[in-house]
């Protein structure tokens, strides 16, 4: 789909010349983990910690670049990581630790992956050359396909070409598109609300609970960021530690 839409809007000549492989690799990491962790993890539980680790990655990488944080922005990282640590401790209503490990590892891939792509100038022909090389790696994991199964079932893989092209191919070149258009301020809001709208969609469409585990580290994790967020767009209004 993404070499559609790039041939359509001319740009398929300069595949070659973009994105590169450690990119490939994170969105890998990215790909995978994410896949084989909804095995063992709600929606909504899933997003949360998909969320939690890639803001919290993009942040440590960040700190360790040299930038500093001042204090509103300080307290909103504890506060989410907190919330995250909560989210995924021993206890009742605690989520699958193999789910965790594999979604935590997906979070911390596209946190990389955004740190990589951040500057780049032309995101959706560098996400095209990245994908195409992120699909050659993929192909390592065919065999892990036929470990519990010998068949592969209609419906997955329309749910599989489905996901590929509408929800990420399509939504990418989207969010691409407009975001151009967004404030800064408009654009971290609606990264915050995906959390939310996945664990709506679990409850709406499979069935899922919504635990009071889930509904404090939720609380947590969304504030914590959404206080840094907001830090970063009043500089002016923070208080430097």
């Amino acid at each position: 789909m993404l070499l559609f839409v790039l041939s359509f809007n001319g740009n398929l000549s300069q595949l070659k010349s973009a994105g590169s492989w450690r990119a490939a690799i994170a969105l890998f990491v990215y790909a995978a983990g994410f896949s084989y962790a909804y095995i063992d993890l709600d929606t909504g539980m899933g997003a949360l910690i998909l969320f939690a680790c890639v803001q919290i990655t993009m942040l440590a990488i960040s700190w360790l670049k040299g930038e500093r944080f001042n204090r509103i922005e300080s307290l909103g990282v504890l506060i989410a990581f907190a919330g995250f640590m909560y989210l995924v401790s021993p206890g009742a209503n605690s989520p699958s630790v193999l789910g965790v490990i594999l979604m935590a590892s997906a979070g911390i891939g596209w946190g990389v992956y955004s740190i990589i792509g951040a500057g780049s100038t032309t995101p959706l022909i560098d996400t095209g050359s990245n994908f195409i090389r992120a699909a050659l790696i993929s192909a390592l994991l065919i065999p892990v396909l036929f470990i519990d199964s010998n068949r592969i079932e209609t419906a997955g893989i329309l749910y599989g070409v489905m996901s590929g092209t509408l929800t990420s191919a399509l939504g990418y070149t989207i969010w691409y598109k407009v975001l151009p258009n967004l404030r800064a301020s408009v654009a971290a809001v609606l990264q915050l609300s995906v959390p939310a709208i996945a664990a709506i969609g679990g409850l709406l469409l499979l069935g899922e609970l919504l635990s009071i585990r889930m509904m404090f580290a939720s609380i947590a994790i969304l504030g914590g960021i959404g206080l840094v967020i907001y830090a970063k767009q009043s500089p002016k209004k923070a208080i430097r530690a």
